[in-house]
């Protein structure tokens, strides 16, 4: 248990998962975008578009440090857990509760597109 109660837990979008002390957030990415950002919902999944393109890990590395930024915690606390070659990612996020990554990323289960 997180010292959060079960409720606040239950509530979470279907993108956010708590796993012990990181949240989790299931990504649909977009590399090549204009500009990153986050895009509205896609499915279960929270979409970002990554101004870098799709190659070499270029797009991971811009994924990885706009979360970071947008969440003000630091690169290495954000890790992506799978779909490293995939647009579909699992993405592990220390340093900041569940609320935040909500409230900063908004999308809290409603699709604003």
């Amino acid at each position: 248990m997180t010292g959060r109660s079960r409720s606040t837990e239950a509530q979470d979008p279907p993108w956010l998962t708590r796993d012990g002390v990181r949240c989790v957030i299931a990504v649909h990415a977009q590399p090549g975008a204009r500009r990153s950002e986050v895009a509205g919902l896609h499915g279960n999944a929270l979409k970002i578009r990554v101004h870098a393109p799709a190659v070499e890990g270029a797009a991971n590395a811009a994924l990885i440090a706009f979360l970071a930024k947008t969440l003000a915690v630091r690169q290495r606390d954000v890790e992506i857990l799978s779909g490293e070659k995939s647009r579909e990612k699992r993405i592990g996020i220390v340093g900041v509760d569940g609320e935040r990554v909500v409230e900063v990323l908004g999308f809290g289960g409603v699709d604003r597109a």
